[in-house]
């Protein structure tokens, strides 16, 4: 396959990172006094999560609901401590994108909000160093991944176009929506079949 991509666009949890949701409620519970059942209630099943990732509510509008929803005060140095024991480098995966930044724009997309994006080289430091400023969270584009906009907003920002570009990302249905706004998709797996795509595509 002759390769027609001039930028790679990588998902991060779960793809360059090791993603850990438990260690996120281990926080909040002790924070908090709260079982893991109430937290995880509180912050992934009421949709508070959701709405911060698709940038409808503020970062202090989070944090102040996540604290009234658990009867107490929760700082940004609580929920970035509380994210950052969440997340682990995939070693593999970030190899295969430094070897690609050596020829092709690589970027992260993320559905986050901008407290993740704003502190990245505090959360997740080996992305921070290997992407720079191309880290980009969801909130930013006013909506979460699948949405179309998000995907294309962010090709905004980086001057890429849809049909150039090489989406990354663990979950199906967010590499349906990229390959449905114009991009090339790829559903990872594990590094090992990530090389082999890449590989098929002629990018490495």
């Amino acid at each position: 396959m002759t390769a027609l991509i001039s930028l790679v666009l990588f998902d991060m949890d779960d793809v360059l990172s090791y993603y850990d949701r438990s260690a996120r409620v281990d926080h909040f519970s002790a924070l908090s006094g709260h079982t893991h059942e109430t937290v995880h209630q509180a912050i992934w099943g009421s949709g508070l999560e959701d709405r911060a990732d698709a940038g409808l509510i503020t970062d202090d509008e989070y944090l102040a609901a996540i604290g009234e929803t658990l009867g107490c005060r929760v700082t940004r140095n609580d929920w970035l401590a509380a994210r950052r024991a969440s997340m682990s480098p995939n070693l593999e995966v970030l190899a295969l994108a430094r070897s690609l930044a050596a020829r092709y724009s690589v970027a992260v997309l993320t559905n986050n909000c901008r407290l993740v994006t704003d502190n990245i080289h505090y959360l997740n430091p080996m992305v921070a160093e290997l992407f720079g400023p191309h880290v980009y969270a969801s909130a930013s584009f006013g909506a979460a991944k699948p949405a179309a906009r998000t995907y294309l907003s962010c090709l905004d920002s980086l001057g890429v176009s849809a049909a150039e570009t090489l989406f990354i990302d663990d979950l199906e249905v967010n590499v349906t929506g990229a390959i449905n706004a114009g991009l090339h998709g790829h559903v990872f797996t594990g590094a090992a079949s990530l090389s082999e795509e890449l590989a098929r595509r002629k990018l490495l």
